[in-house]
């Protein structure tokens, strides 16, 4: 992934998450022995948001998997920044949906929110992954205490 201009657009969860991935790997490989203040302070940052991002659904994202997505909500007519709210955030009510599309009564049908609801579930991996993935974490825990 290249930036061409850092201010130019907003970012998904998972695009963060890949960015920081892509550049910690980087900086493994280097393996740089002397880093500065800076440096170490960045990648304490970086460090930290990607083991936030790793417990959201983002990290079972893929391109192929937002591209879907955004053409599968393309009839609903949404701002990018909507998109990216349910991109992110991955709503399974109509009462979150309302919450993050601005005029969604007057824009939407209730019909239209719960067929976004099922775009949501359907294009975007998230809960029942996670759980699967976090029901084996907490068992390996567990044994850990044992």
């Amino acid at each position: 992934m290249e930036i061409i201009n850092e201010s130019a657009a907003m970012l998904s969860n998972y695009e963060v998450f890949s960015l920081l991935s892509d550049l910690q790997a980087e900086s493994a490989r280097k393996g740089k022995k002397s880093i500065s203040k800076k440096q170490q302070n960045l990648a304490t940052i970086s460090y930290e948001t990607i083991k936030y991002l790793e417990k959201t659904p983002c990290h079972l994202q893929s391109a192929e998997v937002l591209e879907a997505f955004l053409k599968a909500v393309a009839p609903y007519k949404l701002t990018k920044a909507e998109k990216l709210q349910l991109l992110n955030h991955r709503p399974t009510t109509t009462v979150e949906i309302m919450a993050m599309i601005e005029e969604c009564e007057e824009r939407l049908t209730e019909e239209q929110m719960e067929e976004l609801i099922q775009v949501i579930i359907s294009t975007l991996p998230g809960d029942q992954e996670m759980e699967e993935g976090g029901e084996e974490a907490m068992q390996e825990d567990d044994e850990g205490w044992r």
